[in-house]
Order: C-alpha cells, then structure tokens, then sequence
C-alpha cells in the first residue's frame, strides 16, 4: 500500500488531478475506482471529488501473484534498494523464477525470504546462465510506473571480428518449432530490436555493448549469431567453449527514472568474462 499527503497547493482540487501529476494513468486510476483500491482518510471518495492539504490518500492495487517459497541461503548480491524495489546482482546457473514446484533455488525464493508475503514482481528477466542487474518491484504500483522507465546496458563477448562497429539488428524473432527455448530470426516473428556497438575488438572475439527495443527471449544471443558473431560460449547458438563454459553475457547497467528520482546502478564483468577477456588479450 502506498499513503501520500496531499500537500498545500492541491487544496480544493480533484483527486484525480492530483493523482495523474503523481504519475498515475487513467488506466491505473480506473483500475483502482473498480476494484476499490483507493480511498482518502479511510474513507470512499471519487475521482471528481476535491481533496484538502493535509488528507492522506491510500491507494492498493489488488494483488494476484503468487508468493515463492522463501530460501535465505542463497547469499545473492544487493547493490540498490529503497521501500519499493531492490537491484540483484544475479549469479551464473540461477533461474530468476524457481522451475517449478518443489525448488527453491531461484533468486525469486531469496526474495520471499526478505521480504515475507510479498508478491514477486521483476521486471524483465535473465536467462539462467546470463549474470547482471535484475529489477524487482516491491509492490504492484512501482510495477507499473517503472515498466516503461527502465534503461539496461548488456555487456557481451562474441566470436569473430566485426565488419561495421556499431549498428541496429531489426530482426524478429520466432520459437523454433518442436523447441521450448530457442529462438530463431523469422519474418513471421515478433518485432525485435536491438543497438550494439563494439567497445573493443580482438584478434578472434569482440566486447560488445547492447541495448534493447525490445525484450525477447534470447534476443541478444540469436541477434548476434544471425549477424554471424556469436556469443562466446552460447553452444545453443553457434558458440565455443573452449574459453568460456557458458554464454558471455552479463546485465551491467540498469538507468531507472522512478517519480523525480533518476538512479544508475552498474555491476562490473562477472570473474569468468573478465578472465575471458584477458585470455585473448594475451
């Protein structure tokens, strides 16, 4: 739940008004009108309805997801929190969601165990074997305000040497058919969009930088196979792992704009890219 304290200047004004200026759509403010999840000093008032400085307005969206079993030993890295989200640091071989009943091994149970009771919201997520930042919301209105507002930087290393630098793969992407996971380029798949621009290039391997348009699974890794460069490591998709035993990729910048709060978290390489990268350097 979350409580504001209409401040001096919205005397006399709608609800409404003041709710939108706080970053509420009318989407959001419909959804709380029909499943009655705002009131103003305990009590029903409508949107059109003036407030006064100084009323307390509560606002709680419903929630329908489902709490995770809660695991507190899993020891995994926090690196930003406030009261309505935190930023992991997630480990190499750790799903984001448990795979399904019974486990308790994901980052999603490390949550529930900080947080007791409290839905699991992230948003967006990371393949197993893909390091970095991951996002979860504390409650389902920071969801829904930060869903829009979040901008990542993916740090990969690909085999082969790059003809143009930097450049922008508009390609969609399709399940493979007979496959639960992978992915390939189709004119029948969704839209997808990614940014990339080559940091440094090696002899046999590249550090690249990305960003995404879009979030598709496995966008990064079947992008930068279809452009011949795959990720070093990633069999699934072409790569070697002579150097690496898993896909060279790692979540290490996340800019999130949060009401008047703009904040810029960074994780740096993961201890095997970095090895990786001096591998081949020397």
């Amino acid at each position: 739940m979350k409580i504001h304290i209409v401040p001096s200047e919205y005397e006399g004004r709608r609800l409404c008004d003041y709710l939108r200026d706080l970053g509420y759509s009318q989407t959001m403010l419909t959804r709380l009108k029909n499943e009655g999840g705002l009131s103003v000093n305990g009590r029903f008032q409508r949107n059109i309805d003036p407030i006064r400085a100084g009323d307390k307005v509560f606002i709680e969206f419903p929630d329908k997801e489902s709490v995770l079993t809660p695991n507190g030993s899993l020891k995994i890295p926090v690196l930003y929190e406030t009261e309505d989200l935190i930023i992991y640091d997630k480990p190499d071989d750790m799903l984001v969601h448990p795979a399904g009943k019974g486990f308790d091994d994901a980052l999603g149970n490390d949550f529930s165990f900080r947080f007791p009771g409290v839905p699991f919201r992230p948003l967006g997520r990371l393949d197993r074997h893909t390091t970095g930042l991951c996002l979860i919301a504390k409650n389902k209105l920071t969801a829904v305000r930060l869903s829009r507002n979040i901008e990542k930087e993916y740090y990969a290393v690909t085999e082969g040497v790059f003809k143009e630098k930097n450049g922008v793969v508009d390609a969609p992407l399709l399940r493979v058919p007979g496959s639960t996971i992978m992915r390939k380029v189709d004119p029948a798949g969704k839209p997808s969009l990614s940014e990339y621009r080559v940091i440094r290039q090696y002899p046999s391997h590249a550090l690249v930088l990305l960003k995404l348009q879009t979030g598709r699974t496995h966008q990064i890794r079947v992008h930068m196979a279809y452009l011949g460069h795959p990720l070093a490591g990633d069999t699934l998709y072409g790569g070697h792992t002579d150097l690496i035993t898993r896909q060279a990729l790692h979540c290490g910048r996340m800019i999130c704009r949060h009401g008047e709060n703009i904040f810029d978290v960074r994780s740096p390489l993961p201890e095997d890219m970095d090895r990786l990268l001096k591998n081949i350097e020397a």
